[in-house]
């Protein structure tokens, strides 16, 4: 391990430096804007934390080859197999020698310290929502969110609220997926298209699609949502309203009516929500589900107009 730490860190290094000096011959520092995340805050937020991360680690990477930087993060471990309560268990990672995000820390623990901790993930890319979870308080994506380079305070990382674990960071998004399942969300249309093979769409109704098909399933909204919360087995929640508004909206749909029908019949189902917007502010991919919803509700009271 002391043989290879020399030619790890001097690669590390190169790269950190290539980030950083790339970042400032082009903007300047990393409190400078990032034009083309304009459509998306929480990705410009996150992308000036990366910058911040990686200025930190080239500081600490220049002091020398064999200084270590460790930082500690307190996970919540529970096992449905070992008659234990659930706890918070600290580990303590070297900084140096790890990846800017809070997934790139998981899979270093899972693979040098303890390979029993349970976490999903997949893409690693911020597309799949596999690795959503709690951290620091914030529901997001492990592999989109950078790591605190405050190394004075432990980050704290717990499964996403008010949900069923199955085990450590893992939830059960059985009833989730279900709700998802209902609103449909799929094209659904009475007549074949003009041309035989496809439905056309203009770039004009097109456009109108954007801001609810980018939605990942990570139930980061959801599991924020305190109405959810309270009626998780009678509102949809804001990430199956998003996608049922997604369908409403597509102007190749044609079950419009019947859409909103469906999701009306009960009031729990669409009206249950109270607009505190906990889904909007904490969605990893800045979208508004709030709006969505309302929108929704506006289309109903209005007569499907």
């Amino acid at each position: 391990m002391l043989r290879r730490r020399g030619p790890l860190m001097e690669r590390m290094k190169e790269g950190v430096g290539k980030v950083v000096e790339g970042v400032k011959k082009e903007k300047g520092s990393y409190t400078k804007e990032f034009p083309t995340l304009d459509d998306h805050p929480v990705g410009k937020e996150k992308a000036k934390g990366i910058i911040k991360y990686y200025e930190k680690v080239s500081g600490w990477l220049n002091k020398g080859k064999g200084n270590k930087v460790i930082k500690e993060f307190k996970i919540f471990r529970w096992n449905p197999d070992k008659p234990h309560k659930p706890f918070l268990q600290s580990y303590h990672v070297d900084l140096t020698s790890c990846g800017p995000m809070v997934l790139d820390v998981l899979q270093k623990i899972k693979a040098e310290q303890d390979s029993s901790l349970a976490f999903r993930r997949s893409c690693r890319e911020g597309i799949c929502g596999s690795c959503s979870m709690n951290i620091d308080g914030d529901n997001t994506v492990a592999c989109l969110k950078p790591i605190d380079a405050n190394t004075s305070i432990a980050t704290m990382i717990t499964p996403l609220p008010h949900m069923f674990i199955i085990k450590d960071l893992v939830v059960d998004l059985t009833s989730f997926y279900q709700q998802y399942k209902s609103v449909e969300p799929w094209l659904k249309t009475k007549k074949k298209p003009e041309n035989g093979r496809e439905y056309l769409q203009s770039p004009k109704d097109r456009k109108k699609l954007d801001g609810l098909y980018e939605c990942i399933l990570c139930a980061c909204c959801s599991t924020a949502c305190p109405a959810y919360w309270w009626n998780g087995e009678e509102f949809l929640g804001p990430a199956a309203l998003l996608h049922a508004y997604r369908w409403i909206q597509d102007s190749r749909d044609e079950f419009e009516e019947e859409r909103l029908q469906a999701l009306t019949e009960d009031e729990k189902k669409l009206y249950r929500c109270r607009t505190i917007k906990n889904c909007t502010a904490t969605c990893p991919k800045s979208l508004d589900p709030a709006k969505a919803i309302n929108s929704m509700r506006l289309r109903h009271q209005l007569g499907h107009k």
